[in-house]
Protein backbone atom coordinates (compact mmCIF):
# COMPACT_ATOMS: atom_id res chain seq x y z
CA UNK A 1 0.00 0.00 0.00
CA UNK A 2 2.98 2.35 0.88
CA UNK A 3 4.30 1.60 -2.62
CA UNK A 4 0.98 2.93 -4.29
CA UNK A 5 0.40 5.55 -2.42
CA UNK A 6 4.15 6.65 -3.03
CA UNK A 7 3.27 6.43 -6.72
CA UNK A 8 -0.02 8.11 -6.38
CA UNK A 9 1.63 11.14 -4.65
CA UNK A 10 4.41 11.56 -7.69
CA UNK A 11 1.86 11.08 -10.24
CA UNK A 12 -0.17 14.30 -8.54
CA UNK A 13 2.99 16.62 -7.96
CA UNK A 14 4.65 15.22 -11.90
CA UNK A 15 1.97 14.55 -14.08
CA UNK A 16 -0.63 16.62 -12.70
CA UNK A 17 0.97 19.32 -11.02
CA UNK A 18 -1.01 19.74 -8.44
CA UNK A 19 -0.40 22.53 -5.87
CA UNK A 20 1.59 20.54 -2.24
CA UNK A 21 -1.83 21.79 -0.13
CA UNK A 22 -3.77 19.85 -2.58
CA UNK A 23 -1.42 16.51 -2.90
CA UNK A 24 -1.08 16.70 1.30
CA UNK A 25 -5.35 16.61 1.34
CA UNK A 26 -5.53 13.65 -1.50
CA UNK A 27 -2.74 11.77 0.61
CA UNK A 28 -4.50 12.08 3.67
CA UNK A 29 -8.05 11.32 2.27
CA UNK A 30 -6.62 8.11 0.95
CA UNK A 31 -4.33 6.78 4.03
CA UNK A 32 -7.59 7.41 6.33
CA UNK A 33 -9.69 5.04 3.45
CA UNK A 34 -6.78 2.46 3.82
CA UNK A 35 -7.08 2.63 7.60
CA UNK A 36 -10.80 2.30 7.44
CA UNK A 37 -10.81 -1.02 5.15
CA UNK A 38 -7.84 -2.52 6.95
CA UNK A 39 -9.76 -2.05 10.49
CA UNK A 40 -13.28 -2.93 9.21
CA UNK A 41 -12.33 -6.04 6.26
CA UNK A 42 -8.62 -6.46 6.67
CA UNK A 43 -8.12 -5.42 3.25
CA UNK A 44 -5.95 -2.85 0.78
CA UNK A 45 -7.76 -0.12 -1.07
CA UNK A 46 -6.89 -2.02 -3.43
CA UNK A 47 -9.11 -4.70 -2.95
CA UNK A 48 -11.93 -2.44 -1.68
CA UNK A 49 -15.29 -2.92 -3.19
CA UNK A 50 -18.31 -0.24 -3.91
CA UNK A 51 -19.95 -1.71 -0.67
CA UNK A 52 -16.65 -0.51 0.67
CA UNK A 53 -16.57 2.75 0.07
CA UNK A 54 -20.36 3.31 0.54
CA UNK A 55 -19.78 1.99 3.86
CA UNK A 56 -17.09 4.42 4.30
CA UNK A 57 -18.90 7.37 3.74
CA UNK A 58 -21.88 6.42 5.24
CA UNK A 59 -19.56 6.38 8.52
CA UNK A 60 -17.94 9.88 7.68
CA UNK A 61 -21.47 11.01 7.44
CA UNK A 62 -22.38 9.47 10.91
CA UNK A 63 -19.33 11.51 12.20
CA UNK A 64 -21.22 14.40 11.07
CA UNK A 65 -18.42 15.46 8.36
CA UNK A 66 -20.01 17.87 6.19
CA UNK A 67 -21.14 17.12 2.66
CA UNK A 68 -18.04 18.96 1.38
CA UNK A 69 -15.81 17.19 3.11
CA UNK A 70 -17.13 13.94 2.07
CA UNK A 71 -17.27 15.50 -1.53
CA UNK A 72 -13.73 15.92 -1.10
CA UNK A 73 -12.31 12.71 0.25
CA UNK A 74 -14.19 10.52 -2.29
CA UNK A 75 -12.81 12.84 -5.33
CA UNK A 76 -9.65 12.09 -3.52
CA UNK A 77 -10.74 8.02 -3.89
CA UNK A 78 -11.30 8.86 -7.10
CA UNK A 79 -8.40 10.18 -8.12
CA UNK A 80 -6.36 7.50 -6.88
CA UNK A 81 -8.87 4.71 -8.42
CA UNK A 82 -8.30 6.33 -11.63
CA UNK A 83 -4.74 6.55 -11.49
CA UNK A 84 -4.48 3.06 -10.49
CA UNK A 85 -6.63 1.76 -13.20
CA UNK A 86 -3.92 4.11 -15.93
CA UNK A 87 -0.70 2.27 -13.87
CA UNK A 88 -2.72 -1.23 -14.81
CA UNK A 89 -3.28 -1.99 -10.83
CA UNK A 90 -6.85 -2.53 -11.35
CA UNK A 91 -9.24 -2.96 -14.02
CA UNK A 92 -12.38 -1.04 -12.37
CA UNK A 93 -13.06 2.39 -10.02
CA UNK A 94 -15.20 1.13 -7.46
CA UNK A 95 -16.03 4.42 -6.16
CA UNK A 96 -17.40 6.05 -9.55
CA UNK A 97 -20.66 4.84 -9.13
CA UNK A 98 -21.31 6.49 -5.87
CA UNK A 99 -23.49 9.40 -5.81
CA UNK A 100 -21.73 12.43 -4.00
CA UNK A 101 -24.04 14.48 -0.97
CA UNK A 102 -26.26 17.29 -1.83
CA UNK A 103 -24.42 20.04 -0.47
CA UNK A 104 -26.04 23.47 1.70
CA UNK A 105 -24.70 25.88 0.20
CA UNK A 106 -23.40 28.53 2.25
CA UNK A 107 -24.38 32.40 2.73
CA UNK A 108 -21.18 33.89 1.02
CA UNK A 109 -19.55 36.45 3.50
CA UNK A 110 -18.00 39.31 2.40
CA UNK A 111 -16.93 42.74 3.17
CA UNK A 112 -18.79 46.09 2.36
CA UNK A 113 -16.24 48.77 0.18
CA UNK A 114 -16.84 50.88 2.94
CA UNK A 115 -15.39 48.30 5.36
CA UNK A 116 -12.48 47.27 3.28
CA UNK A 117 -11.47 51.01 2.65
CA UNK A 118 -11.75 50.86 6.36
CA UNK A 119 -9.63 47.45 7.08
CA UNK A 120 -7.17 48.75 4.83
CA UNK A 121 -6.45 52.12 6.76
CA UNK A 122 -5.15 49.94 9.45
CA UNK A 123 -1.54 49.13 8.77
CA UNK A 124 1.06 51.71 10.67
CA UNK A 125 4.16 53.17 8.63
CA UNK A 126 6.37 50.69 10.74
CA UNK A 127 8.50 47.81 8.33
CA UNK A 128 5.46 45.26 9.24
CA UNK A 129 3.09 47.74 8.95
CA UNK A 130 4.20 48.35 5.19
CA UNK A 131 4.18 44.40 4.76
CA UNK A 132 0.94 43.91 6.11
CA UNK A 133 -0.59 47.07 4.31
CA UNK A 134 0.77 45.12 0.80
CA UNK A 135 -0.77 41.39 1.88
CA UNK A 136 -4.17 43.60 2.67
CA UNK A 137 -3.85 45.31 -0.57
CA UNK A 138 -2.97 42.24 -2.55
CA UNK A 139 -5.52 39.80 -1.47
CA UNK A 140 -8.27 42.41 -2.35
CA UNK A 141 -6.88 43.58 -5.31
CA UNK A 142 -6.16 40.09 -6.78
CA UNK A 143 -8.38 37.56 -4.89
CA UNK A 144 -5.62 35.43 -4.49
CA UNK A 145 -6.08 32.40 -1.83
CA UNK A 146 -4.10 32.40 1.19
CA UNK A 147 -1.91 29.54 -0.07
CA UNK A 148 -1.05 31.20 -2.91
CA UNK A 149 -0.31 34.35 -0.86
CA UNK A 150 2.20 32.90 0.76
CA UNK A 151 3.71 30.44 -1.38
CA UNK A 152 4.43 33.30 -4.26
CA UNK A 153 7.59 34.60 -4.59
CA UNK A 154 9.65 37.92 -5.36
CA UNK A 155 10.07 36.70 -8.90
CA UNK A 156 6.37 36.23 -9.37
CA UNK A 157 5.65 39.88 -8.69
CA UNK A 158 6.30 42.11 -11.68
CA UNK A 159 5.90 45.58 -10.68
CA UNK A 160 6.80 47.61 -13.91
CA UNK A 161 4.22 46.09 -15.67
CA UNK A 162 1.96 46.05 -13.09
CA UNK A 163 0.53 42.13 -12.10
CA UNK A 164 1.28 39.33 -10.58
CA UNK A 165 1.64 35.76 -11.85
CA UNK A 166 0.06 32.70 -9.88
CA UNK A 167 0.64 29.48 -10.21
CA UNK A 168 -2.21 28.24 -7.99
CA UNK A 169 -3.72 24.94 -8.13
CA UNK A 170 -3.05 21.83 -10.55
CA UNK A 171 -0.31 23.75 -11.15
CA UNK A 172 -1.93 26.36 -13.75
CA UNK A 173 -0.40 29.89 -14.16
CA UNK A 174 -2.50 33.05 -14.10
CA UNK A 175 -1.71 36.11 -14.73
CA UNK A 176 -3.39 38.88 -12.37
CA UNK A 177 -3.30 42.73 -12.72
CA UNK A 178 -2.90 45.11 -9.78
CA UNK A 179 -4.75 48.07 -8.85
CA UNK A 180 -2.93 51.62 -8.19
CA UNK A 181 -3.28 51.42 -4.93
CA UNK A 182 -2.06 47.42 -4.48
CA UNK A 183 0.80 48.49 -6.73
CA UNK A 184 1.45 51.07 -5.06
CA UNK A 185 1.88 49.21 -1.59
CA UNK A 186 3.56 46.43 -3.06
CA UNK A 187 6.64 49.25 -4.57
CA UNK A 188 6.77 50.74 -1.04
CA UNK A 189 6.95 46.72 0.42
CA UNK A 190 9.51 45.27 -1.82
CA UNK A 191 11.94 48.23 -2.13
CA UNK A 192 11.82 49.44 1.42
CA UNK A 193 9.75 47.22 3.95
CA UNK A 194 11.29 43.69 2.44
CA UNK A 195 14.51 44.57 1.92
CA UNK A 196 14.63 45.78 5.96
CA UNK A 197 13.14 42.17 7.16
CA UNK A 198 15.74 40.10 4.75
CA UNK A 199 18.26 40.61 7.28
CA UNK A 200 21.03 38.74 7.21
CA UNK A 201 19.56 36.38 4.04
CA UNK A 202 19.67 38.38 1.64
CA UNK A 203 20.68 35.56 -1.19
CA UNK A 204 18.53 32.60 0.51
CA UNK A 205 14.82 33.72 0.63
CA UNK A 206 12.92 33.83 -2.13
CA UNK A 207 9.42 34.80 -0.55
CA UNK A 208 7.77 37.31 -1.15
CA UNK A 209 6.09 37.97 2.00
CA UNK A 210 8.63 37.52 5.22
CA UNK A 211 8.76 37.39 8.57
CA UNK A 212 10.21 39.46 11.33
CA UNK A 213 13.60 36.88 10.83
CA UNK A 214 13.35 37.06 7.51
CA UNK A 215 11.51 33.61 7.00
CA UNK A 216 8.46 33.00 4.88
CA UNK A 217 5.05 34.02 6.35
CA UNK A 218 3.06 31.37 7.32
CA UNK A 219 -0.78 30.41 6.83
CA UNK A 220 -1.11 31.18 10.53
CA UNK A 221 0.56 34.06 10.92
CA UNK A 222 -1.31 36.01 7.92
CA UNK A 223 -4.37 34.55 9.60
CA UNK A 224 -3.91 36.53 12.65
CA UNK A 225 -2.60 39.65 11.21
CA UNK A 226 -6.21 40.04 9.33
CA UNK A 227 -8.23 39.58 12.49
CA UNK A 228 -5.62 41.67 14.00
CA UNK A 229 -6.80 44.82 11.80
CA UNK A 230 -10.20 43.84 11.93
CA UNK A 231 -10.83 44.24 15.44
CA UNK A 232 -8.44 47.44 14.91
CA UNK A 233 -10.95 48.66 12.63
CA UNK A 234 -13.83 47.42 14.61
CA UNK A 235 -15.48 45.59 12.33
CA UNK A 236 -17.42 42.97 13.48
CA UNK A 237 -17.95 40.57 10.92
CA UNK A 238 -15.40 37.71 11.22
CA UNK A 239 -13.10 38.00 8.54
CA UNK A 240 -10.68 36.02 7.23
CA UNK A 241 -8.40 35.62 4.01
CA UNK A 242 -11.40 34.02 2.00
CA UNK A 243 -13.68 36.87 2.82
CA UNK A 244 -11.33 39.00 1.40
CA UNK A 245 -11.48 36.93 -1.87
CA UNK A 246 -14.77 36.77 -1.23
CA UNK A 247 -15.37 40.62 -1.28
CA UNK A 248 -12.93 40.47 -4.26
CA UNK A 249 -15.25 38.85 -6.46
CA UNK A 250 -18.63 40.42 -5.30
CA UNK A 251 -17.91 43.67 -5.39
CA UNK A 252 -16.21 42.96 -9.63
CA UNK A 253 -19.45 41.34 -10.20
CA UNK A 254 -21.79 44.50 -8.86
CA UNK A 255 -19.32 46.30 -10.84
CA UNK A 256 -19.74 44.67 -13.97
CA UNK A 257 -17.31 41.95 -14.63
CA UNK A 258 -18.73 38.63 -16.23
CA UNK A 259 -18.33 35.41 -14.71
CA UNK A 260 -16.05 33.86 -17.30
CA UNK A 261 -13.23 36.63 -16.26
CA UNK A 262 -13.87 36.43 -13.05
CA UNK A 263 -13.54 32.56 -13.27
CA UNK A 264 -9.93 33.05 -14.67
CA UNK A 265 -8.96 35.54 -12.38
CA UNK A 266 -9.93 33.23 -9.37
CA UNK A 267 -8.34 30.40 -10.98
CA UNK A 268 -11.44 27.99 -10.90
CA UNK A 269 -11.57 24.78 -12.76
CA UNK A 270 -15.28 24.36 -12.55
CA UNK A 271 -17.47 27.57 -13.46
CA UNK A 272 -19.86 26.88 -10.64
CA UNK A 273 -17.50 27.56 -8.63
CA UNK A 274 -17.81 31.08 -9.50
CA UNK A 275 -21.31 31.31 -9.63
CA UNK A 276 -21.90 31.23 -6.03
CA UNK A 277 -21.43 35.46 -6.10
CA UNK A 278 -23.90 35.90 -8.59
CA UNK A 279 -26.62 34.60 -6.24
CA UNK A 280 -25.18 37.82 -4.10
CA UNK A 281 -25.62 40.18 -7.09
CA UNK A 282 -28.72 39.32 -7.62
CA UNK A 283 -29.71 39.65 -4.24
CA UNK A 284 -28.35 43.08 -3.91
CA UNK A 285 -30.43 44.28 -6.91
CA UNK A 286 -33.43 42.91 -5.31
CA UNK A 287 -33.09 45.27 -2.04
CA UNK A 288 -32.06 47.89 -3.94
CA UNK A 289 -35.46 47.46 -5.78
CA UNK A 290 -37.69 47.03 -2.91
CA UNK A 291 -35.79 50.26 -0.70
CA UNK A 292 -36.25 52.62 -4.32
CA UNK A 293 -39.33 51.34 -6.09
CA UNK A 294 -42.53 52.93 -4.82
CA UNK A 295 -44.50 50.40 -5.50
CA UNK A 296 -42.10 46.93 -4.73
Amino acid sequence: MKTSITQFQSYLEKEKNMAKNSVLAYLRDIREFSSFVEKKSGITPLEATEADTAAWLLTLKQEDKSGATVNRKLASLRAYYKYMILAGKLTSNPSVSIKTPKIARKEVEYLTIEEVELLLEQPDESVIGIRDRAILELLYATGLRVSEVIEANLEDMNLRMGFITCNGEHGKARIIPLGRPARAAMEEYVFSGREKLLREKKDEEQALFLNYYGERITRQALWKLICAYAKKADIEKKITPQTLRNSFAVHMIQNGADIKSLQELLGHEDISATQIYLSVSKNRIKDVYDSSHPRA
